[in-house]
């Protein structure tokens, strides 16, 4: 949409609008549901973090379900402000975040330990000057599509040598809402129309698809890492529909 006007946050300066009309419902709000569909993610993230730390599993996962929600934080900025400072605040950690996905999939296999780590952060402070002098919306969706396709066929690795049907379960979650998320967001990106009568919210749709993706994604690399340490991981269910991993350490731990 291209609905450049002003309001409570200022003028509309982003280099990328959506299929959702600035401002209708809200003075202070440019895309209300673009902005409200990011609350699901964090309170999504914020269940993770909780059983992370209850359960006492590597650090990296915490810092994981963390990012998702300030991912989801930033997010919601950028679209109740379509700010460009903001928006190039959004992309830059969405490929920060991708990056440690990167590492939580990739480490435990990685013969030489401290390398991997250091060349991530240079590659993700690069990344980030870079980004911020050339503002290149087609440059980061590009960038994020290829780190993606990296993490894909390692989750799928994980998943054939997983024979626990409740954690295959949990992967195939994963993909189903990845598909289907990016789907929403092809759907919204490609096919707005003004003249629809009932705007279907595809990009909200994206965002609540792909936080309960990253939920699925932390709780099934939770699952395979406490499996790798041998703590006897299951997959147990809140309220009987949202997994989550229950842990057993062995007493020597």
């Amino acid at each position: 949409m291209a609905d450049v006007i002003s309001s409570f946050s200022g003028r509309v300066t982003s280099t990328t609008e959506w299929c959702e009309k600035n401002y209708v419902y809200s003075p202070y709000i440019a895309e209300f549901f673009n902005t409200l569909s990011n609350i699901p993610c964090i309170l999504l993230a914020l269940i993770g973090l909780v059983n992370s730390l209850r359960q006492r599993l590597e650090r990296r996962f915490s810092v994981l379900h963390v990012s998702n929600m300030v991912l989801a934080i930033w997010n919601i900025l950028y679209h109740a402000t379509l700010n460009r400072v903001l928006q190039q605040s959004d992309e830059t950690p969405v490929i920060w975040e991708t990056l440690l996905y990167i590492y939580v999939l990739y480490s435990p296999d990685w013969h030489y330990r401290r390398t991997m780590p250091t060349f991530l952060v240079l590659y993700g402070a690069i990344f980030a000057i870079v980004h911020w002098h050339l503002q290149s919306g087609i440059c980061f969706k590009v960038h994020f599509l290829i780190l993606c396709l990296l993490c894909i066929p390692r989750m799928y690795k994980y998943y054939l040598y997983t024979e626990d049907l409740y954690a295959k379960r949990v992967a195939k979650l994963y993909a189903v809402t990845l598909v289907v998320g990016t789907l929403c967001w092809l759907f919204d990106r490609v096919l707005c129309k003004d003249s629809w009568l009932v705007n279907p919210q595809g990009h909200a749709m994206w965002h609540i698809f792909i936080g309960f993706n990253s939920y699925f994604a932390n709780t099934f690399l939770m699952f395979w890492r406490a499996q790798q340490r041998g703590w006897a991981p299951r997959i147990l269910h809140y309220m009987g529909i949202l997994p989550y991993v229950k842990i057993r350490k062995p007493k020597a731990q």
